[in-house]
């Protein structure tokens, strides 16, 4: 049972745990069911219980590629008497990587808007997988400048890459996976936000299924929209585009993502860019799994003294690694 202040939220949004159900129905066969990976080493350093959730091994290497398979189920159920739609979003990477594949294998057509500074690796990847390519200005009003020319120009449906709320469904499939992988024992899950659409959906889940546990968003001290907004209750967006490390979080937490975050997370946690590649760094040689530095910022998070000393009475902690797209060559500037 979920708590009053939970059931309360969960009546004014148009999406609960029966959309989470019918999203693991609809992405079942396309999405992989990702791995949940320890290590003795990581519980030592951090002082608890590990749980690292490897969204890094879903196909795009990113928990993306969820969402975007829900999201185009749906159209494509509410379009099966009609034209076949195309699709378009804005995404600095992996957002864009997964609405590619997905639309590949689901038949769709694809136009992906990616600021002019999006990492090669995931340039390449998206005309890999099929869709068009268009580039655009380094800031969120140069990427929906873009989007919305396309939308004009083709007719394209705008896909979110964390506004909607088929595809917040979508994604919060890995939480559902997660706290079944675990048993249902975890005190607490850490996630990295960007733009709130994976943070968002995780309480949702988490805080439905388990309503004691705690949440925890993990974001760039560059790139802090999140905790600004959670400290002062206002929703404050990015006055630039941050150069953090962590470039999939450098986006501003969305409006729709917003007003659960600011009701229900328990607590923001900021790192540093050197932070984060630590973080990423002890995953690379702990784990042996090559993730991404918006992945390492969940783990820079639980590793930081700041967790460490605020919450040492929380002993199993769920830790989201949601993601693996990174540029090798850009690993060297900071390696």
């Amino acid at each position: 049972m979920a708590s009053s202040k939970m059931s309360g939220l969960l009546l004014k949004q148009p999406f609960c745990l029966d959309d989470i159900r019918a999203a693991e129905q609809r992405i079942k066969g396309i999405a992989n069911f990702t791995p949940v990976m320890t290590s003795r080493r990581m519980d030592a350093k951090a002082g608890r219980n590990l749980f690292f959730k490897c969204e890094l091994f879903q196909r795009t290497g990113s928990f993306k590629f969820r969402g975007a398979v829900n999201f185009l189920s749906i159209l494509l159920e509410k379009s099966k008497d009609g034209p076949l739609p195309c699709v378009t979003t804005h995404s600095s990477g992996n957002f864009a990587q997964g609405l590619a594949l997905a639309s590949k294998l689901l038949g769709v057509e694809a136009y992906v808007v990616m600021p002019e500074n999006s990492p090669q690796c995931k340039q390449d990847a998206v005309k890999e997988y099929g869709a068009e390519v268009i580039l655009c200005e380094s800031t969120e009003e140069g990427r929906i400048a873009a989007k919305d020319v396309v939308v004009k120009e083709r007719g394209a449906v705008y896909a979110s890459s964390s506004q909607h709320h088929d595809i917040m469904a979508g994604q919060r499939t890995m939480c559902t996976e997660l706290l079944h992988q675990t048993d249902n024992k975890l005190d607490a899950i850490v996630v990295p936000v960007g733009g709130g659409g994976m943070l968002s959906g995780v309480i949702i889940a988490a805080k439905t299924l388990c309503p004691g546990i705690k949440v925890f968003a993990a974001e760039p001290e560059l790139a802090n929209d999140c905790y600004r907004s959670f400290v002062t209750k206002e929703h404050v967006k990015q006055d630039c585009y941050p150069t953090t490390v962590a470039d999939g979080l450098r986006i501003s937490m969305g409006d729709v993502a917003w007003p659960i975050i600011r009701d229900l997370v328990d607590d923001v946690i900021t790192v540093t860019d050197d932070e984060i590649k630590e973080g990423t760094r002890l995953v690379w040689k702990n784990m042996k799994l090559c993730i991404e530095p918006s992945a390492g910022v969940g783990v820079a998070a639980v590793m930081s003294e700041n967790f460490k000393s605020k919450y040492g009475n929380l002993k199993n902690v769920g830790v989201i690694l949601c993601g693996g797209n990174y540029d090798i060559d850009a690993v060297k500037s900071w390696l």
